[in-house]
């Protein structure tokens, strides 16, 4: 059985095969080598690498996301969670989704100034700027690196809407500028809480912030003036789903004013992993939970096709939408839908300020 590390999500730290890389245990650091020696694994060191891309906008055409354009301040998260469905990208850099994906970290502190130069370009056309949508932007690196908070010092610049996904109460701090920012109808912030259950929260997502601190920042948006959604996702059969109406009930107590769920997905590398997490941690549930995920995504581990792919397939995605829709009606939420504006968008002005921009 494999075992499971402190406050580390994987319990492998195996390299993907997916690009001709071998499927071996990748070295981490000298910690393997203790771990054969004292026979118990150590705690991993964080390690975070400079990376200087080009461009810091990505861009999709996806059917299933509702934003075209979205910026990652991060490689690899910190927080851990186990179904990050984000860990296969650790794999385009020869590193292992597992183990690795968590510790050995990649910070791009030229994003503000690359951000900058993008909305500068002309013919640039403003909408909303997704922040969290592969790794948290909030993670605990940012308190040293302050990358997130310089992205969004440039959008407030500009007036640029921003929609914010993150597990960290962290993004309180940046309230001075998100709450001038939605009181102009600009940002929006989304608080993924999974479970309310402390020790199942520590397990799945194990160095994500409490789930009752994710809620007081909630709360602390709400009372700010910024809307706020609460993610339930992902939903893990027979580990969290009991838990879907106490969760919406406690995000509408909190003041948030919508909610959205997404089953678990387990894609390219996450399936051994997450299967690995289960063998450690809730061996005696294991085999339901993988027929229960299989159920719900046309007999295999992961369905990756669009329009399915986020919300399931099956009795029991129907089930779970059902009690969803029950419980959002019930305690108020969904019943308006929160729009940002994209017609106050300004370029961000040049080194001699608006005399040349």
């Amino acid at each position: 059985m494999p075992k499971a590390r402190a406050i580390r999500g994987a319990t492998l730290n195996q390299e993907s095969a997916r690009f001709g890389l071998p499927a071996t245990e990748a070295d981490g650091d000298w910690l393997d080598g203790r771990d054969l020696i004292d026979g118990e694994p150590q705690p991993l060191r964080t390690t975070v690498t400079i990376e200087h891309p080009k461009t810091i906008i990505s861009r999709n055409a996806s059917p299933d996301v509702p934003f075209d354009r979205s910026i990652n301040p991060y490689r690899g998260c910190e927080h851990g969670c186990i179904y990050c469905f984000a860990r296969p990208t650790h794999a385009f850099h020869d590193l292992s989704p597992g183990l690795d994906f968590e510790s050995r970290l990649f910070a791009k502190p030229d994003a503000a100034a690359l951000l900058r130069a993008e909305l500068g370009k002309r013919g640039y056309q403003a909408r909303p700027m997704a922040l969290g949508t592969n790794t948290d932007p909030y993670q605990p690196i940012e308190a040293e690196w302050r990358i997130t908070r310089q992205i969004v010092e440039v959008l407030a610049e500009c007036d640029h809407p921003l929609t914010i996904t993150t597990k960290s109460d962290r993004v309180v701090r940046d309230l001075d500028l998100l709450a001038p920012m939605a009181a102009k109808g600009l940002a929006a912030v989304c608080v993924s809480v999974t479970s309310l259950d402390s020790r199942v929260a520590m397990t799945v997502e194990p160095r994500a912030p409490s789930p009752e601190r994710r809620l007081a920042a909630v709360r602390r948006l709400a009372d700010a003036g910024v809307p706020v959604y609460v993610s339930i996702a992902p939903v893990i059969p027979a580990i969290t789903d009991h838990e879907l109406e106490h969760l919406i009930e406690r995000a509408a107590q909190a003041g948030a004013k919508a909610a959205f769920f997404i089953p678990v997905r387990l894609p390219h590398e996450v399936a051994p992993l997450f299967r690995a997490w289960l063998d450690a941690h809730f061996p005696e549930r294991a085999a339901k939970v993988m027929a229960t995920i299989r159920s719900l995504r046309g007999g295999r581990d992961n369905d990756p096709d669009f329009f399915t792919r986020m919300q399931g397939s099956g009795p029991w995605a129907e089930l779970l939408r059902t009690r969803f829709h029950i419980a959002c009606r019930k305690h108020g939420l969904n019943q308006a839908r929160i729009t940002l504006r994209s017609d106050l968008f300004r370029p961000p002005r040049g080194p001699q300020g608006d005399l040349f921009g």
